[in-house]
Parts: structure tokens; sequence; C-alpha cells
């Protein structure tokens, strides 16, 4: 196999994308593709993810040449939600916010606390009295009629955004990818000194790589990328 070109690797983690999907993806990253690294700079990204105790275990490998990491036949598909810790966190081009640690499944009612007690002081934080363009995915207590209201009273404009697409929280998730935290508290502890570790210099980084972000979604025709 090793003369073929072949070496045998961990599969790279990304969401399963199915037709429609990609298609999605593909409509949405042509319909960005002018924007500028400036104008990706007014948005604040979120997510929501659920960190494991265990991060030892990576799975089996696959064998596959050079420039063949993000090949869809040597992927190996995400899990949105495994076990244990439910992190929310937002980031902008100047920094991220506070970290917040969810006791249940998140509901409408739930998130908007959220909004309201981290979201509203990481704005703050981030762009003091200038406007934002808030992200969010399309979780289901993201999309309710109760949460949309809550961003219309509050004169908050949300960026549409495609379903599937890879974790914002991802960036601690490698970070931690040695971590051995043996219980909840450490594992929290892990993961606020790890996110504490994230410069705006990263961060401003990040979002200046969006407009290659999206023409290499638009190269992939709406496919998982190495990004």
């Amino acid at each position: 196999m090793q003369d073929m070109g072949f070496s045998c690797r961990i599969p790279c983690v990304k969401p399963l994308l199915n037709n429609r999907q990609r298609q999605k993806h593909l409509a949405w990253a042509k319909d960005k593709k002018v924007w500028t690294a400036a104008e990706w700079s007014k948005v604040m990204f979120s997510d929501e993810s659920k960190f494991c105790i265990s991060f030892g275990n990576q799975g089996p490998r696959v064998w596959r040449k050079r420039g063949e990491a993000h090949n869809p036949r040597c992927l190996r598909s995400s899990v949105k939600f495994p076990q244990s810790v439910m992190v929310w966190g937002a980031m902008s081009s100047a920094g991220v916010g506070p970290l917040c640690f969810l006791r249940s499944q998140s509901n409408a009612a739930i998130y908007q606390e959220v909004l309201e007690h981290f979201m509203l002081p990481a704005a703050d934080q981030l762009y003091g009295d200038a406007d934002f363009i808030f992200q969010q995915d399309l979780a289901p207590a993201h999309s309710a009629k109760a949460t949309r209201t809550w961003f219309k009273d509050h004169g908050i404009p949300v960026l549409n955004w495609p379903a599937n697409s890879p974790d914002l929280l991802s960036i601690v998730k490698r970070k931690m990818r040695y971590a051995r935290p043996k219980n909840a508290e450490e594992l929290k502890a892990t993961i606020r000194a790890t996110w504490a570790l994230i410069t705006p210099e990263q961060c401003h980084r990040l979002i200046d790589s969006m407009p290659r972000r999206i023409a290499a979604v638009i190269q992939a025709k709406g496919a998982p990328t190495k990004y």
C-alpha cells in the first residue's frame, strides 16, 4: 500500500453532508463570495457543543494518498452531541467572549437566557457601540419563533447559516486532543483554560480567512474542505 502512495492516517472528522445539503452549502457560499474580510469582521460567531471526558479514542485509520485527506471516502463523520459537558461560546475578529456551561439540553427559553446573560455582554466586550451581525446554527432552540422575536426586539440581525457546518468550538477540541480530565469539573477547567489561550490575533486570522473558506466551498461544490 505504501509503495502505491498510500499512508495510514486517522480520518478527518467532518459533518456528513448529503447531496441536498451540499447544494445548500454551495448556494450559500456563492451568495457570500463578495463579502470582504472587513464585512466578516462584523460577524459574531457562536456555537454550542458537547465535550467528552476522554479525548484519546480517535477511532480507526484509513489508507489514503497525499492530497486525499478531505476525499469523502477518507472522512469519518462527526457526531454532533456525543456526551458530557455542553458549552456555548462566541468570538469575533476582536477575540473571544465568555463561555457558558449549560446544565441541560438547550430549549428556546434556556437559549434566550444564554443570549441575555452571555451573548449581550460578549457583544459589549467585542464590539462596544458598533453594529454587528450574530451567527448561530439552525438548532431548534435557535430558530424557534420566540427566539426570532427576541432578536427582533433587541434589534440584532442574524446571519443565515447552512446546516451541518463545521463547529466553532472544534478549535478548542483540537487543542484539548491530548487532555485527560478525570471528571466533569476538571473537564470544565481544561475547557476554560484552553479557551482563554485563544488570542485576538488568532481570532483575527480566522475571520480574515473567511473569503478563502468561501472560495474553497465553491471549489469543492459544497463538499467538505480542508477548513
